[in-house]
């Protein structure tokens, strides 16, 4: 398991939400370049990146700013956010970025999904936002009906490269990621699946590891790392350290 910062974009900054709310951020960085090469210093393996802004405006808003930090650091880069038609997905790739991040188009299109997922092998992931097991779409502001294992079990067989899992109401709110619902999703597909929501201390990081025996490989994090709650340099030695097949 990896344990992913998260650097999320609002006007430009470095900002965390409160359960996805745009009326309740807290800024941490006017330069999100700098920050993820300060997460690459501290040992950081893949950066996760959101126009928040693009999510709302349905179009990326800040692709300068992702554009600087490809060219600030030499990791791999996720990207979401306002992504909703494959000339948008050319871009980023062309770009340099690792991978793009599907979310609202996996419920409204998705067979732009997987005819992304056909033409960039690998390089495709379908990001699920849950509100009380119900996915969550257009940044978060509408609550669909489609519950999230169907939507990710719709996708089991187009070759995406993993399933990013959101428990809304955990977000930002450092109260621990939601292990039951994390399980649960990883255990209904073969899709490998990154966790998010919630993390706050390394003691959550611990809580996680198990699960990646049901196929969760990843962790994202944002709000923690930023307020000092969890160390990265420490959340990613307790991940490597794990011996294999625990």
């Amino acid at each position: 398991m990896i344990v992913i910062p998260a650097i999320d974009i609002k006007q430009g900054r470095c900002v965390r939400l409160l359960q996805g709310r745009m009326d309740a951020e807290t800024v941490f960085s006017d330069n999100p370049a700098a920050m993820a090469l300060q997460w690459e210093g501290l040992g950081a393996q893949r950066l996760h990146v959101v126009d928040l802004d693009g999510a709302i405006s349905k179009e990326p808003v800040h692709f300068g700013v992702v554009r600087a930090i490809l060219e600030a650091v030499s990791l791999p880069i996720q990207i979401g956010g306002g992504i909703r038609d494959m000339e948008t997905i050319a871009r980023y790739v062309d770009a340099g970025v690792d991978r793009v991040i599907i979310g609202t188009e996996a419920i409204r299109n998705p067979a732009l999904v997987r005819e992304a997922a056909r033409r960039y092998p690998g390089r495709i992931v379908i990001g699920i936002d849950a509100r009380n097991g119900k996915v969550a779409i257009e940044g978060w502001t509408h609550t669909t009906q489609t519950s999230a294992i169907d939507l990710a079990k719709s996708f089991e067989d187009c070759g995406i490269a993993a399933i990013h899992f959101t428990d809304i109401h955990r977000d930002g709110m450092q109260t621990g990621p939601n292990i039951e619902e994390t399980r649960k999703l990883a255990e209904a597909v073969s899709i490998p699946i990154i966790a998010s929501g919630g993390v706050s201390t390394i003691q959550d990081i611990e809580n996680l590891l198990p699960l990646e025996a049901f196929g969760v490989v990843g962790v994202i994090t944002g709000k923690a790392l930023y307020t000092g709650t969890l160390d990265l340099r420490d959340a990613i030695r307790l991940t490597a350290n794990r011996p294999s097949g625990s």
